[in-house]
């Protein structure tokens, strides 16, 4: 047995080693600005929202650079689906979280947090909606896995990963799902919001969580994989107009209620 991860001789070593940690390591920080409650929060930086949504868009380059540096054709044509589905999903991703933003006032997920009005529920369903699949798509779960679809393509941009850094890839996913989960909580659900709040506020969030993440658990096993073209189809022609329409809504909202 080899004591080291497999490096194929057609890889481009430096991409290939490195793109397990470019998918870990955005997730991470993503996790040290996302407040559990107004006083729970590693690192209480402005705009947090966008450093979020900054930082997990360079997370998906890990994937895009595991496909392109394994060498392997079934790898690009793996990161090649990856890259037209993130591109495609990035956008109602970030116009739903803009919405939430324009709603607050504010750019701080600490900010919106405390702006939150359980009235939101039923005013940003439309983009509450958009932002799961969307995540979903971002995070290439079931039913939006056609990057990694092992009856067409092995196993997508991670065919010639094996050991440690094939474990950081799929670190790399449950990392999202706990980042995607917390951001729709802060963002969609008040976050620390609920009874006793001053006490037990951090666990009203990670409760709001664990319900998003069991969500996005439970799709894997509950719907089947999507075709490539309606993969595409969903996020530009329902996903992205809604988005937009969820935005002139707010925005005619706040202009009439300032």
């Amino acid at each position: 047995m080899p004591k080291e991860d497999i490096t194929p001789a057609a890889a481009d070593r430096p991409i290939f080693r490195l793109a397990p940690a470019v998918a870990l390591v955005p997730y991470l920080v993503a996790l040290a600005v996302i407040p559990l409650s107004a006083v729970w929060v590693a690192a209480d930086v402005p705009a947090s929202l966008l450093v979020v949504l900054a930082v997990t868009s360079v997370g998906a380059l890990g994937t895009l650079m595991a496909g392109w540096g394994s060498g392997n054709k079934y790898s690009l044509i793996g990161g090649m689906r990856a890259a037209a589905q993130l591109i495609s999903y990035e956008l109602p991703l970030v116009l739903a979280a803009a919405s939430i933003a324009m709603a607050a006032g504010s750019l701080s997920l600490i900010g919106i947090s405390a702006a939150w009005s359980p009235w939101w529920l039923i005013w940003q369903l439309p983009g509450a909606c958009v932002f799961v699949i969307a995540s979903v798509a971002e995070l290439q779960r079931t039913p939006f896995d056609a990057p990694i679809a092992d009856a067409e393509i092995v196993f997508g941009p991670y065919t010639e990963y094996s050991g440690l850094r094939f474990a950081f890839f799929l670190l790399a996913e449950y990392a999202g799902i706990v980042v995607m989960s917390l951001l729709f909580a802060v963002l969609f659900l008040g976050g620390s919001a609920g009874p006793f709040e001053d006490t037990l506020g951090p666990l009203w969030t990670i409760l709001k969580a664990a319900c998003m993440a069991l969500l996005i658990i439970w799709l894997r096993v509950a719907w089947p994989r999507v075709r490539e073209d309606q993969l595409q189809k969903l996020a530009w022609t329902v996903l992205l107009p809604v988005a937009l329409v969820q935005l002139a809504i707010t925005g005619a909202g706040v202009v009439m209620t300032a």
